[in-house]
């Protein structure tokens, strides 16, 4: 009996050890299915928005675009447009498409920023330069009037030839990025270059180089609701940007060294001196600051938003025409396109800190999320 007693014993022993050492490996199993989600999730987060200091996008007219990893500040990966001459790019609200103007072949490619991959291609017209995205829609310029090459140096008389092709206005194409196709029109100058909103949303702001003039369309109809001529402040009209408070707007006068000021309602207020040849132009996110890129002074101007009073020439590259900030406002990052670089400044020193080799003319550049800069707006 004794005996019998030990043996049962020793049984539910081993029975109850077999049950611990079950609910042993359950549990590790939940674990270890706990951490298989949570790293999913994690390299989902990082495939969309990129690391948690964000993701920049480069253009480079002679090659593709540049991923550069905000972290590291270092380019990660090279996406291949599909298309040639790669110059303006916007991105959309959820970071999930790239809007690129691929000029030689007259359209814009649609990229998966997740994949890399050319989703579309929609033909846009002759020389798409600028490309700015709201909401569902795509707004890109096209030049049918430029000729190619350097534009001609202040005051010697431009060519005569092909004087009715001079004359053909700009188109600004608007796709629904949502249809993946052009839906109309809107008619602009010979030569477009800037795009920009208005601070409400019922306009669209565009700066025209080839006739020297900046006109305000009704989004909505397209229709030319005012004109703003430049020539007496100076000509080739490029960078157009509006205030965060909306009650200002800010367009570069390449050929007056010069940046012209407008209110709210785009009467004249006066024009800055700037160094030569001025290009790109922003705000800062707090509307404090405004930063040009002066291509031909080889320098990023600041300037007191309030007194337009120069703060610091920041030297820089050659060929500097666009710039952004970084999503945390601590950094910009502006594309010198002849010097085959990113120069990265520090936003507070105002302080070159660093230098990203970006081969093949790097033209334009915007980041998600979403900065303040020259070819895009920050959503507060």
């Amino acid at each position: 009996m004794k005996f019998t007693s030990n043996y049962h014993k020793t049984r539910i022993s081993l029975v109850l050890l077999a049950l611990v050492a079950g609910l042993s490996a359950c549990s590790k199993d939940k674990a270890e299915d706990s951490d298989t989600s949570s790293s999913s999730t994690s390299e989902a987060v990082v495939n969309n928005t990129g690391a948690s200091a964000g993701l920049a996008y480069v253009t480079s007219q002679d090659a593709g675009v540049s991923v550069i990893d905000l972290a590291s500040m270092k380019v990660i990966k090279q996406i291949d447009t599909k298309g040639e001459s790669p110059r303006g790019l916007g991105i959309t609200d959820d970071g999930k498409q790239l809007i690129v103007a691929t000029r030689e072949n007259s359209s814009v490619s649609i990229i998966n920023t997740e994949t890399g991959e050319v989703t579309q291609q929609i033909e846009i017209g002759k020389n798409p330069e600028f490309v700015r995205v709201s909401g569902n829609y795509a707004y890109i310029s096209s030049e049918p009037s430029a000729k190619g090459g350097p534009p001609p140096k202040p005051g010697a008389k431009e060519s005569d030839d092909d004087d009715d092709e001079e004359k053909i206005p700009a188109l600004i194409a608007v796709i629904d990025l949502a249809q993946g196709k052009k839906i109309r029109e809107i008619v602009g100058g010979p030569e477009t270059e800037g795009i920009e909103f208005s601070a409400d949303g019922k306009n669209l702001v565009i700066t025209n180089e080839a006739d020297n003039t900046i006109t305000v369309h009704d989004l909505e109809s397209g229709s030319l609701v005012k004109t703003i001529h430049t020539h007496e402040y100076g000509d080739r009209p490029r960078g157009i940007k509006v205030s965060p408070d909306g009650n200002t707007y800010l367009a570069t006068l390449e050929y007056g060294n010069k940046f012209m000021v407008l209110d709210k309602d785009f009467n004249f207020v006066r024009t800055v001196d700037t160094a030569e040849t001025p290009y790109g132009i922003s705000y800062d996110n707090t509307g404090k600051h405004i930063f040009v890129a002066t291509n031909k002074a080889k320098a990023l101007q600041v300037f007191d938003a309030n007194t337009f009073e120069k703060i610091k020439d920041i030297p820089t590259g050659n060929r500097c025409w666009h710039f952004t900030f970084t999503p945390d406002d601590k950094q910009i990052l502006l594309a010198c396109g002849k010097s085959d670089a990113i120069f990265v400044i520090d936003a507070e020193k105002l302080e070159v800190t660093k230098q990203i080799e970006v081969k093949n003319m790097p033209w334009g550049v915007v980041t998600y999320p979403k900065s303040m800069g020259s070819l895009d707006t920050k959503f507060n």
